[in-house]
């Protein structure tokens, strides 16, 4: 467990730039025109903030999506509907700025959105995952490590997903060339999130009591507040930006005790971690990751040490941990109540209190 000294470093470091976070709710200074923006999605999770952020620097936007989800976005929004599957009628003829591709999973959705707006679009943005460095083999994966375009395991889903992402970039690079952008996201954290993973960690600490920690006491985590990445996606944009960029954080290196430390701190200090560093153990209780942790051996050995440089030294900035904690848990219960009561949690209170029992019977 960390020294007390050292949790207090952490508390004054991520007290002395919760002023500079406050002073980034309104968007500083005008960009140099406002831009025409397309977004392909907009109403999931990383959509409605770049939308809404989008919309606050003074651009124009309209988004593409099939209609069947509704997300609460500024007056003005252009709203188009279709489908990446060969419905892209609603798109023909029209011209963009820029193009934010927020929605692909699929080469084909891919091939079909670029060969159709490359004409009509300036520069076109995809966003990838760092998922598409797996197998993790080694640590410190950047911009220039190669990725995987053919898969060698059928029934690896990690690597069917990292190689139809990396197809999705290729797609875009070859076609637009030094107009295509890509960003490639750790795990995405933060208010709307649009799986359980995260949440998992402010709830549970809310909760308090004697909380399971997984992992060992210098496991690297990474993750990133999805009003940073959108802030950052935008900026690329602003900028003319061109290329690929791992957008990882915090800025400098973080474990997993560090993590839940300052989580704690943010949202109950009387919840009790007990920290169980075996990874024996926790495979013999099916605990194998709790985002932002993983178990880092084998194929996930280098999951949590993508390096972020590029990304940092173009404009990517990070938002205090506690506040992504905070807000995570304050818009948790806007969630519907079918969720709430069922969530889909990495750990559930009967699987860690079996653990917990076992882990102190061990002594």
């Amino acid at each position: 467990m960390p020294t007390r000294r050292r949790f207090l470093a952490l508390a004054a470091a991520l007290s002395a730039t919760a002023c500079n976070s406050r002073a980034r709710a309104v968007p500083p200074g005008s960009p140099a025109r406002p831009l025409e923006l397309l977004v392909l999605g907009g109403t999931g999770f990383i959509g409605p903030h770049l939308v809404r952020h989008a919309v606050a620097r003074g651009h124009r936007v309209t988004i593409f999506t099939r209609g069947r989800r509704q997300a609460e976005l500024p007056d003005g929004v252009v709203r188009l509907v279709g489908d990446r599957d060969g419905q892209l009628g609603a798109l023909a003829g029209k011209r963009w700025d820029v193009v934010v591709d927020d929605s692909a999973t699929r080469p084909a959705w891919v091939e079909q959105s670029t060969q159709l707006l490359k004409d009509q679009v300036g520069r076109y943005l995809f966003t990838s995952s760092t998922g598409v460095y797996y197998p993790y083999l080694q640590r410190g994966a950047d911009e220039s490590w190669p990725v995987r375009l053919d898969p060698t395991d059928p029934e690896d889903g990690s690597e069917a997903y990292g190689v139809a992402k990396a197809r999705c970039e290729r797609e875009v690079l070859q076609t637009f060339g030094e107009r295509g952008l890509v960003v490639r996201p750790t795990y995405i954290v933060g208010p709307g999130d649009t799986t359980d993973r995260f949440p998992y960690w402010p709830v549970r600490l809310q909760r308090g009591g004697d909380v399971l920690a997984p992992g060992r006491r210098d496991d690297p985590v990474q993750l990133v507040d999805v009003r940073d990445l959108a802030e950052f996606m935008l900026k690329l944009l602003e900028d003319g930006r061109s290329g690929v960029y791992n957008v990882a954080g915090p800025r400098e290196p973080l474990t997993m005790p560090q993590f839940l430390e300052a989580a704690r701190a943010a949202v109950n200090p009387a919840a009790r971690l007990v920290w169980v560093d075996d990874y024996a153990f926790l495979e013999a209780h099916e605990i194998v990751d709790a985002v932002p942790w993983v178990m880092l051996k084998g194929n996930d050995l280098g999951h949590m040490s993508v390096r972020n440089d590029r990304a940092v030294a173009a404009g990517l900035r990070f938002r205090p941990l506690a506040d992504t904690v905070r807000d995570t848990l304050a818009w948790w219960p806007s969630v519907p109540a079918e969720r709430r009561d069922a969530p889909a949690f990495a750990i559930k209170p009967e699987q860690e209190a079996r653990a917990l029992a076992d882990w102190r019977a061990r002594g």
